[in-house]
């Protein structure tokens, strides 16, 4: 039997009477018309260059981290459990269509546009994970039953695999992995793009008019004048916009007869400070999605020092907070609670987190000397070959000049002793 089967299988047993519907409750931010009049949504913001980058930054940075399920020894260590199957689901294959890069950039994704991400859990007989589906998050709603239950009911669509049934599939909270992005009631979270409306639809709006302005073959918008009645405006009008408007008849030679005058009535692009509007609003979606601005190629304000240092707070202060909603959405949805017990589920950052090499070198230096570190374990994380062991490649060292201050002068006083006697 195909795991196809068992998608989107509807649950007999579960009859939905709505008291509450999660997705509409408290305060909410929608999509829609801005301020500016620019219609805001997940793929109107897309098409901004700031929105586009900052979402394909973040995106591929979470689905390029190692993700890794660990088990915990009894004394505390732990060590890659290679050998379970949600090993090789996280880390190479959650399903039999995507990669593991893929399905983390598609949930990054609808978290950055909608504040949510859903996968479908599927699991064979006994219980275990053996794919994750992504769903979209447009089509989801998450609601309660007469008893207060949490289930979520979600919208097909044509593309879907054609083994669903009916239109609309209520799926349980089990069979959800549900990660959810900054939220007012902890359940469903918010769209960046929906809350910030605003200032996204100012950028579109600086986006169309500058567009408009070059589509107009970069010459202002004016008022023909007549000294006369124009029997007919409309056929003046529209052939002046053949004649002289847009790009291609950009620089021509305009040819006024009967007494038209033509006055311009438009600001120029320097008077509408265009350019600093357009400026201002990549520095607004950057703070939006917290990204350095030098990530999506903003070097106006940053030198190589700085750069440096805006990565590692990237790493820190925007990286971080996610991986942990990954990690703990995943470890609470896939692990059983016995499992949790004995099992975890992270991402490495080590490799983001490392400095320039200079940094590194003296990192290593001090870990060595101090006995952290043997040579070995610099050499992994540089990606070298390794020394062997009886070359001394895995002995842990300290510097002998270093003792303890109750023996100190200790030496000295036995060799003291000896000589007396």
């Amino acid at each position: 039997m195909s795991i196809f089967q068992n998608i989107f299988k509807p649950r007999a047993n579960l009859k939905p009477r709505v008291s509450n519907r999660l997705a509409g409750s408290g305060p909410r931010f929608f999509f829609g018309q801005s301020a500016s009049g620019a219609n805001v949504n997940e793929r109107t913001a897309m098409s901004m260059t700031a929105v586009y980058g900052c979402v394909r930054v973040l995106a591929e940075s979470i689905a390029s981290l190692p993700l890794h399920v660990y088990k915990r020894g009894e004394n505390g260590n732990r060590e890659k459990a290679e050998g379970l199957p949600l090993y090789t689901l996280l880390h190479d294959t959650p399903n039999e269509e995507m990669s593991s890069f893929t399905l983390r950039e598609t949930l990054m994704t609808h978290l950055l546009l909608y504040g949510n991400a859903y996968c479908q859990i599927l699991r064979n007989g006994r219980g275990e994970v053996i794919a994750l589906y992504p769903l979209l998050p447009n089509r989801m709603t998450v609601e309660r039953d007469e008893n207060g239950q949490l289930f979520y009911r979600y919208q097909r669509y044509s593309e879907e695999p054609p083994t669903m049934e009916g239109n609309q599939v209520i799926l349980l909270p089990e069979d959800v992995l549900h990660i959810p992005g900054m939220s007012f009631d902890g359940l469903v979270g918010l769209s960046p793009i929906a809350a910030c409306r605003n200032a996204v639809g100012a950028g579109l709006s600086a986006d169309e008019y500058s567009s408009r302005y070059y589509a107009n073959g970069a010459a202002p918008m004016g008022v023909l004048e007549h000294p006369g009645v124009i029997k007919d405006p409309e056929k003046l009008r529209d052939s002046w916009n053949v004649a002289y408007g847009g790009t291609r008849n950009a620089g021509k030679v305009a040819i006024l007869e009967e007494g038209l005058k033509f006055t311009p009535i438009s600001i120029s692009p320097a008077d509408s400070q265009l350019l600093e509007t357009r400026k201002f609003t990549v520095e607004e979606i950057c703070r939006i999605f917290r990204v350095p601005p030098h990530l999506v190629q903003d070097l106006t304000k940053t030198s190589y020092n700085s750069a440096e240092q805006m990565s590692q707070e990237f790493v820190y202060y925007t990286l971080l907070p996610w991986c942990v909603r990954f990690e703990q959405a995943m470890t609470r949805s896939l692990l059983s609670a016995e499992e949790r017990k004995r099992i975890e589920i992270r991402f490495n950052l080590d490799g983001l987190l490392r400095g320039s090499y200079e940094s590194r070198m003296r990192g290593y230096q001090t870990a060595v000397n101090t006995g952290i570190f043997s040579v070995n374990d610099c050499r992994k994380l540089e990606n070298m070959d390794l020394i062997p062991a009886d070359q001394g490649g895995d002995i842990h060292m300290v510097q002998g000049a270093m003792i303890p201050l109750s023996m100190v002068g200790q030496p000295y006083t036995n060799k003291a002793v000896e000589q007396a006697g």
